[in-house]
């Protein structure tokens, strides 16, 4: 059994406990700043806990000397002080952040490290890059890569069409930031809420726009490659232009603890929601041009005892597939360690990413 911290008492790092805790080859510590937080935990099984405040690295390296891994599942302006504690005491580290910046401070850390560091495996950062990496891989030439996934409400009732489903500063933090792209061959910044576009899948309009994070490393490993690569956040139609007008009109871009402060008391969390994964790669195959897409929904389901939304089991199977996989000598064991070195295949056939091959296949044809 290997011991595991889980940085993070809040929706995601409780999935991601229960998880863990009920295959029976992980013995699980929650590590939380708050009392309250770690006292409300909704768990089908038994985990230790402990108090901590993870800025302090004096507090917590200690908990992760002699431990497998940490998980960050914390706010990711906290992503650096728990890599840094990993980096300390030669734990493999794993995160969800979609924070580019973050990311490349853990890549510089992972440069000379004895441990494994493997950040953004949720869903997009994530999933979405093992997806997009296997369906180019048996291209000749690939022209396009194009990444589109969303968590949305299945029954929309407000203006904004949205419900929070998932960590509000890291969907305030994407809307912000610059983002990722490769445009004509070049990597560039593109801005965050533009390029806005529509589209139809399984009788559902949707728009989709630029967010920052989506690609993870996939603008690195394909440069050079391909001619387009991009991802966008997938809404309902009418929400960019209304949080274009929130950030940029009033000017919130600047208060982001007063949006958030809003969109909390504001827009009610839901159960009720949907995950959409959408990847597009055209390219030439055998001199004819040819397009493949993978198209899925996921729902809410079930962990153990407790009912979980769509975005919770998708996030958390991501980062506990990795771990898994890692755990059984089917990645790297040191260094930086990408999601595009995971196997679709492996992926899905593990006992955690399992939650995406029972999703809702709409498509995944030439």
């Amino acid at each position: 059994m290997k011991d595991i911290i889980i940085v993070g008492a809040g929706k995601i790092g409780s999935t991601i406990a229960d998880m863990l805790t009920l295959s029976g080859d992980y013995a699980v510590t929650v590590v939380d700043h708050s009392a309250e937080q770690l006292a409300g935990l909704e768990l089908s099984g038994p985990v230790a806990t402990a108090v901590v405040d993870v800025r302090d690295r004096a507090a917590l390296a200690p908990l992760l000397e002699g431990k497998y891994a940490v998980l960050s599942a914390a706010p990711y302006h906290l992503t650096v002080a728990i890599a840094n504690a990993a980096a300390a005491t030669k734990t493999n580290y794993f995160d969800l952040t979609e924070d580019v910046v973050s990311t490349r401070q853990v890549k510089a850390l992972a440069a000379n490290a004895s441990s494994a560091f493997m950040p953004q495996c949720g869903l997009a950062p994530g999933f979405i890059s093992v997806v997009a990496h296997d369906l180019a891989k048996d291209f000749d030439t690939v022209d396009s890569i194009r990444m589109r996934v969303g968590a949305l409400p299945q029954y929309p009732s407000n203006a904004l069409n949205y419900n929070l489903t998932w960590s509000t500063d890291g969907v305030i933090n994407e809307y912000c930031q610059p983002c990722e792209a490769i445009a004509d061959g070049e990597v560039v910044e593109v801005p965050p809420m533009e390029e806005r576009e529509e589209f139809s899948l399984d009788g559902v309009t949707y728009e989709a726009f630029n967010t920052s994070g989506g690609l993870g490393t996939l603008c690195e490993t394909y440069m050079g490659r391909v001619r387009t690569l991009n991802y966008r956040t997938i809404r309902y139609p009418g929400h960019a232009a209304i949080m274009k007008a929130i950030l940029n009109d009033l000017g919130m871009r600047y208060r982001r603890e007063m949006l958030k402060d809003i969109l909390e008391n504001a827009l009610p969390t839901t159960l009720q929601d949907v995950v959409v994964v959408f990847v597009t790669v055209s390219g030439r195959k055998r001199g004819k041009l040819v397009q493949e897409t993978y198209a899925n929904k996921i729902y809410a389901c079930n962990v153990g005892k407790i009912r979980r939304s769509a975005i919770q089991v998708t996030t958390a199977s991501g980062i506990c597939a990795a771990l898994d996989l890692m755990a059984m000598g089917k990645l790297p064991q040191s260094g930086f360690v990408r999601q595009e070195d995971i196997a679709l295949e492996a992926f899905l056939a593990n006992r955690f990413g399992v939650t995406y091959a029972l999703g809702d296949v709409i498509a995944s044809a030439a």
